[in-house]
């Protein structure tokens, strides 16, 4: 457990809602601790090692992919959460676990995903993620999913606010995850570490990848200013090493200010407990309003200059169509592995045989559904 002593407004672990299934209390560990344990133990997890972050894996062995990507949001996530009195072990199983929904490459198969599933739901990569956990993950003898307690449930599916729409109809009317409220706080330190991990690291993978320069970045609100110190400090270095200090420079630069506008926000509301933080109508861990204003504008310039580059957007076009089409083809002509199209053969409903399809499909690594693609259509996608 964390060494440091929780603040009231934390999750205590030995307070916790609970498991939908009842378990042995493990004699060295939290009910948290266990969570992020049996996480990081799942095979969802071991496959994020071959799944995009934003560079296919194809373009070089050193972009990130959504492992390790997830893990530099797990590290943030601690250290915010330390720093302000949090349960970091909560705040961590959340960090680990928050993009076990994604599709293989990327954005661009989710988006896929969701066109193809239109008709019957659609597809969310966070409710995918909690699917993952609660239905998906099975290899517990005394339950099906990881059995994970209600708070790091709760983050997984709400780290980014309340949820609208329909309670997912694979929990248990007795396990309500509140959808309309907000999450702890350790779950609102998760989202905001996945913002910081991102800004930070796809500028590294941007200019490692000659998509951009760190001087584009001189003009861009929060970066530039770093960028000027860093060549100002260091002219003769080279591009990698001025690279990475931009990049831990601005990493550092926003968690202290994570840190400090959330402690105002914390003490403005002075919430008592986790209970009245769900209840406080807000997001309280976040940027300070300048910074807030200046991330945004960071944003906007890696849509405009990274994401929506041509070396990004051409595999992006052939990603999605390769996920269209593998969603066609099991739907309509089946040929999934057998435990699947058992389960797709069962479904009485075309709703539930077209969530098996996209169950297959979002648990794909990027080789497996290329080589799946192979498999049926005959032909290997070229995204060079």
């Amino acid at each position: 457990m964390s060494n440091v002593e929780l603040a009231a407004f934390a999750s205590d672990p030995a307070l916790s809602r609970g498991r939908l299934f009842e378990t042995t209390p493990s004699l060295t560990r939290s009910q948290y601790q266990r969570d992020r344990d049996r996480i990081i133990h799942s095979t969802a997890f071991r496959r994020l090692q071959y799944k995009t972050q934003v560079f296919l894996h194809h373009e070089g062995q050193h972009f990130r992919t959504r492992l390790t990507h997830t893990l530099e949001v797990s590290q943030i996530a601690r250290s915010l959460a330390r720093a302000l009195g949090l349960n970091e072990d909560l705040a961590e199983a959340i960090a680990l676990a928050h993009d076990l929904g994604h599709t293989p490459f990327g954005h661009a198969g989710e988006r896929a995903l969701n066109k193809a599933m239109a008709e019957w739901g659609g597809f969310d990569h966070n409710l995918q993620a909690l699917r993952t956990v609660c239905v998906l993950e099975n290899r517990y003898a005394e339950h099906d999913g990881m059995n994970l307690t209600w708070e790091t449930l709760e983050g997984i599916f709400k780290h980014n606010g309340p949820v609208t729409g329909k309670k997912p109809d694979f929990l248990p009317q007795s396990f309500d995850l509140e959808m309309n409220s907000h999450a702890s706080l350790e779950a609102q330190v998760a989202a905001i570490a996945d913002d910081i991990a991102y800004d930070a690291h796809d500028i590294d993978d941007a200019v490692r990848a000659g998509v951009i320069s760190l001087g584009d970045l001189g003009s861009v609100e929060l970066a530039g200013k770093i960028v000027r110190e860093v060549q100002a400090l260091w002219p003769s270095l080279d591009i990698s090493r001025q690279t990475h200090e931009v990049q831990r420079r601005l990493i550092t630069g926003l968690i202290e200010d994570v840190i400090t506008a959330s402690r105002k926000n914390i003490a403005a509301l002075a919430p008592k407990s986790p209970s009245e933080v769900r209840k406080a109508g807000r997001t309280l861990i976040s940027f300070s309003e300048k910074v807030q204003k200046s991330e945004r504008i960071l944003k906007e310039f890696l849509f405009a200059r990274v994401y929506r580059a041509p070396v990004v957007m051409k595999p992006v076009g052939i990603s999605e169509k390769l996920i269209t089409d593998l969603f066609s083809h099991y739907f309509t002509q089946g040929d999934l592995p057998d435990d699947w199209q058992r389960s797709a053969d069962k479904a009485i409903r075309e709703h539930d045989r077209a969530r098996v399809v996209s169950d297959f499909i979002a648990g794909m690594t990027d080789p497996y559904a290329l080589d799946e693609y192979e498999r049926l259509f005959d032909a290997r996608p070229d995204f060079s």
